[in-house]
């Protein structure tokens, strides 16, 4: 079991807890292992809402694969003073000393950098509150215009919604981007990444839309995407004609059910290569005959790394983990 312990402070914004939440909840749901727990200085939480929270005041006992996550509060202008009181920051960085990871959500930032674990690491946190965290914390390398942001088991992401990425982005490290993928359908939300890395798996980057219909035949395609697939069978299970999930699958993706085959393939051989795999053994593990079409699409893939923004082959970013 991995337990997600969310650090409550006074004043959070619900968004910031309840969208990580939701993630990881929908992910139990699915059948994967996650609890969560909420703990604080005391029972009663105030809300920058108006809603209030109760929380456990005991801490329960952590393991290094669990997550501590700090969704972030309101302040007038600023993030305001030091929130972490009693041992509440020992308890945050006697978790990462033991292998564990530890997050924050906004300006949740302030309390790990009150921690210091912000100290000699890249982080984010909200762009009107950038300049302060920098300010109070000028041994952390503060990065703008990002969603979130991954070092050394110090995970940050930016404002309110951003949670929800970086949460999905730990469930797409842990368990595979076809995981988070579901979790993201489920939860209607935009499958972004962060800016911070080169590219994210195409299960994710291509599943930005609500046809339902695309998002079977993707489901089809993911699960078996070394196999050879006949178009007749994707529309089979998809319910339409050939022609037709040609068309809705290029609306929604901007591919072909052939060509999203083919994205998927040259990701895991690219994997693959990356861990000492030979091209010709890679090139058979995800379903090519011979290695001349994996050195085709790897040749397209540099050629398109220059493809301007919102283009299929220059959306999205890369899945890092709880590292």
């Amino acid at each position: 079991m991995t337990r997600v312990v969310f650090l409550l402070v006074q004043r959070l914004h619900l968004l910031d807890l309840a969208g990580p939440a939701q993630v990881f909840s929908t992910a139990a749901d699915l059948g994967l292992d996650y609890r969560a727990e909420y703990v604080a200085d005391r029972e009663d939480v105030t809300t920058a809402q108006g809603l209030p929270l109760r929380a456990q005041t005991a801490w329960p006992d952590l393991d290094p694969g669990d997550l501590v996550l700090v969704p972030g509060w309101r302040s007038p202008k600023t993030a305001g003073g030091p929130r972490l009181i009693g041992d509440q920051a020992a308890r945050l960085v006697a978790h990462h000393e033991q292998g564990g990871t530890v997050g924050s959500v906004c300006s949740g930032a302030f309390a790990l950098g009150q921690a210091g674990l912000l100290d000699g690491r890249r982080c984010t946190t909200h762009h009107e509150l950038q300049d302060e965290l920098a300010q109070r914390h000028p041994r952390a390398a503060v990065l703008r215009d990002r969603l979130y942001v991954v070092d050394d088991r110090v995970v940050t992401s930016a404002g309110i919604a951003s949670g929800i990425d970086l949460a999905l982005h730990l469930v797409a490290v842990r368990h595979g981007p076809a995981v988070a993928a579901r979790i993201a359908r489920s939860m209607v939300v935009y499958a972004r990444r962060s800016g911070d890395a080169a590219q994210d798996s195409a299960m994710l980057r291509h599943r930005s839309h609500l046809s339902d219909a695309v998002h079977r035949v993707q489901d089809l395609i993911d699960a078996r995407f070394a196999e050879p697939l006949r178009l007749a069978d994707l529309a089979a299970a998809a319910g339409v004609s050939e022609r037709t999930l040609t068309r809705r699958f290029a609306d929604a993706t901007g591919l072909t059910p052939l060509r999203y085959q083919s994205a998927l393939r040259l990701e895991r051989a690219e994997h693959l290569i990356a861990q000492g795999t030979p091209v010709e053994s890679a090139a058979r593990a995800v379903g090519f005959v011979d290695a001349r079409m994996l050195r085709r699409l790897r040749a397209g893939r540099a050629w398109h790394s220059g493809s301007a923004p919102g283009t299929p082959q220059s959306r999205g970013a890369a899945a890092p983990s709880f590292e």
